[in-house]
């Protein structure tokens, strides 16, 4: 993976033309795209997102509403992936998207949250706020957060009928009543600047805020009351994030760190356990991803690099496993749906991962390029799970357009790494001793195949000395020679059969 300086991707785009830009490859899969078509599966019927769908059949778009349909090409029945809705925004960026109950919101520079309907984009309305440049959207059950250009957060409850109908239920922090007089110097629980990042703890009711002041604060929803704040890192929070089973709080920062912390006994306080920090470069994006027996935590950074951590089970320790390469330029967010991960990168691309079950290794399922600008962020959640698992996809990108993907997956079979599985075990071996991700350079694994290749040569020249001398040794003492028979052929074969399997170890990325 190369990189030019601190050249990025929005200094080229303001020196060129905007052009298309060139496909990612794909990593290798043992079944073709024909194969997945041959499923017996059958999925929601095609939406009316092509170029041969009559105008009475577009997804309605409100009057006054700032958004325009783009039209998509028929989409093939043998692809793994294709988009099945795209939207265009006349003016200003969209910057956060969240999804539940079969809506999707989407928080732009204006005042407005825009609300469409699951999968193919039916505008149902929006909520609109007294401050704009919705910065971060969390939407859990028929709840939603909003963080504001004023360094606010706004509570918001909707239902889910045949008219969208929203409320605003309250804002944080409560607004102070005239006949209260705060003292003088006293902190007030506001945060100072841009509200980054948001993640809500179901059980307890906790809604945790990131902001670019540095700070982490816990609000208690109920009575809208902020019961901790505390410095978290030295830089801007970019990313935060809660596990649901344990309560555990990630943050990932500018500073280059990711910090877990743990709520004290009976306090609603909040304790520093361990800092991860593999590499200087700032994080942008975090995500879990969590089964009975396994849990991971990603980050995304501006190096390009996705690392990924595996939890012990008997501890609250995390132990780094490797990384994922394969953007360009920095990964600006990550999506979780089971062992599926997505990322977005300033590259303009969409990867689509997958982990094997039981396992830390990883290949790369298909790219999405469908975008002209830095993927900003996404959400994904699950469409089907029958023979093929279906995915919803949504991105919006810097380009001002908001795009909605269907992805279909094999069942995880096996990891797709074309193994032979007469070395398989092995390969899995070498794999642990060097502590290395599964997803390395070519110029890696070649240097440790002719190191492999070397060392079976030696071993086996003298083995064939070792024969030589008994023979030589039966035939001076003329005793009956009762070693192996010595076959006519030479005894150290140069034929590619008894070199060791040379064939590819992992599933390998160009880029």
């Amino acid at each position: 993976m190369d990189f030019y300086g601190k050249r990025t991707l929005l200094s080229l785009m303001d020196t060129e033309k905007p052009e298309q830009p060139p496909q990612s490859p794909v990593h290798l899969r043992v079944q073709t795209h024909r194969e997945i078509s041959e499923q017996d599966v059958q999925f929601s019927p095609p939406r009316p997102s092509s170029t041969t769908t009559s105008d009475g059949m577009f997804p309605m778009i409100m009057p006054d509403s700032p958004w325009t349909l783009s039209p998509l090409p028929t989409p093939s029945p043998s692809l793994l992936y294709h988009c099945i809705a795209s939207l265009h925004r006349h003016e200003g960026n969209i910057y956060a998207i969240a999804a539940s109950k079969g809506l999707v919101f989407t928080g732009s520079n204006s005042s407005r949250i825009r609300v469409w309907k699951q999968p193919d984009c039916m505008d149902r309305g929006y909520l609109k706020a007294s401050s704009g440049e919705v910065r971060a959207i969390l939407a859990y059950s028929n709840m939603l957060f909003s963080t504001h250009k004023d360094h606010k957060i706004r509570i918001w409850t909707f239902t889910v009928s045949d008219s969208f109908k929203s409320k605003k239920v309250g804002t944080l922090p409560r607004k102070t009543s005239i006949l209260l007089f705060p003292s003088r110097g006293k902190n007030t629980p506001k945060h100072k600047d841009s509200v980054s990042c948001m993640a809500y703890y179901h059980s307890e009711g906790l809604l945790y805020t990131g902001s670019h002041d540095r700070t982490v604060k816990a609000w208690r929803v109920s009575d809208r009351k902020c019961v901790d704040s505390f410095v978290a890192h030295e830089d801007n929070v970019n990313a935060i994030l809660v596990n649901q089973d344990d309560g555990c709080l990630f943050t990932g920062s500018s500073d280059g760190s990711v910090k877990i912390w743990r709520r004290v006994y009976t306090e609603d306080s909040h304790t520093l356990t361990m800092t991860l920090k593999f590499q200087p470069s700032p994080v942008n994006a975090l995500a879990l991803s969590c089964s009975f027996n396994h849990c991971f935590l990603y980050s995304g950074s501006s190096d390009g690099m996705i690392n990924f951590w595996e939890k012990e089970r008997l501890c609250y320790r995390f132990n780094h496993g490797g990384f994922l390469q394969g953007h360009r330029f920095a990964v600006l967010c990550l999506a979780t749906v089971g062992n599926m991960i997505f990322s977005g990168s300033e590259d303009t691309t969409i990867r689509v991962w997958r982990r094997e079950e039981g396992s830390c290794y990883h290949e790369c399922l298909t790219v999405l390029d469908g975008h002209r600008g830095p993927v900003k962020c996404l959400a994904a959640c699950l469409e089907m799970e029958k023979v093929v698992m279906g995915f919803l996809v949504y991105s919006a990108s810097l380009d001002q357009t908001f795009k909605v993907w269907r992805i279909k997956v094999l069942p995880d079979e096996k990891m797709c790494m074309d193994y032979s599985d007469q070395c398989e075990a092995a390969t899995r071996v070498k794999i642990r001793d060097y502590d290395m991700s599964p997803v390395l350079s070519p110029s890696w694994v070649e240097k440790k195949l002719q190191e492999a290749e070397k060392s079976y040569s030696d071993e086996e020249e003298e083995v064939g000395y070792m024969d030589i001398s008994n023979i030589l040794m039966a035939r001076s003492t003329e005793e009956p020679f009762y070693g192996s028979p010595v076959e006519e052929e030479p005894l150290i074969s140069t034929s590619s059969s008894s070199k060791p399997n040379a064939g590819p170890w992992f599933t390998l990325d160009d880029t």
